[in-house]
């Protein structure tokens, strides 16, 4: 795939989830009809990403992890961690977090500097702790809602406002700049390393859940919540993540 390609496939996901944000109105994550008023849809993308992921991505993943050392798949994570930072960094600032967003920066030097192009992690002793953020995050602080739950064929889970993400997340990546084939080995290697480190986490899922659907959508959106609030999400808005509310009156 051309950088031309893979700029025409994230302007369309993204024009995907604004639509159906704005064509759904204010949805919320109330009842399910209105957090995920494409529930059909979803279901669908989402049976065929299971077997995508039955069939091909997990027996891969667990051979990646069988035959790869620990420290080898955690420069592997550091690494592509390291690459994506720039999007990070630009969120701090436009969150107006801007304390966060020097330190930040330093992380992503130091790192690939001394952390020879992010394969280690010296920033972290160091006390530059890693953060998320991302464009969704972003919107939320502004104040905008969440959109419809959205499950991206090849991507997983997803809303209409946290789509937008994919812009900034290709365009600020040098990886998208590079005209390669083995760019595709690179990026094969970051799916099939982060599939690997979610081995864990989808086998505890299969074994606790009755329904793997539903169970990865309230994860999602509540890991979602958790992120914009910064891991401090006020206690009202905690106990009625399930209930009908909104994403107005958020933390900087």
């Amino acid at each position: 795939m051309s950088n031309q390609q893979r700029g025409v496939f994230v302007f369309k996901a993204i024009a995907l989830g604004v639509l159906l944000m704005f064509g759904s109105g204010c949805a919320t994550t109330g009842s399910d009809p209105e957090k995920d008023p494409v529930e059909p849809m979803n279901r669908g993308f989402f049976n065929v990403n299971e077997n995508l992921d039955k069939y091909l991505m997990k027996p891969v993943a667990q051979g990646y992890q069988k035959i790869t050392p620990k420290p080898v798949r955690s420069s592997v994570t550091n690494f592509f961690d390291n690459l994506f930072y720039p999007n990070v960094i630009l969120n701090d600032f436009l969150q107006a977090k801007f304390k966060q967003g020097f330190r930040d920066f330093a992380r992503l030097f130091v790192n690939t500097t001394i952390g020879i192009g992010g394969l280690f992690d010296p920033a972290t002793p160091a006390g530059l702790l890693r953060h998320q953020e991302d464009l969704g995050q972003t919107f939320a602080t502004w104040g905008m809602g969440q959109g419809p739950y959205l499950v991206i064929p090849l991507l997983g889970p997803s809303t209409a406002r946290d789509v937008t993400d994919l812009a900034p997340r290709t365009f600020l990546s040098p990886l998208f700049y590079i005209e390669s084939a083995a760019i595709y080995g690179v990026g094969a290697l970051n799916v099939i390393n982060e599939r690997a480190n979610l081995l864990e986490a989808t086998e505890i899922r299969d074994e606790a859940a009755l329904d793997s659907y539903t169970f990865t959508r309230e994860a999602f959106l509540q890991r979602r919540k958790d992120l914009i609030y910064d891991g401090n999400p006020p206690a009202e808005e905690f106990e009625d993540f399930f209930e009908e509310g909104t994403d107005a009156d958020l933390v900087e």
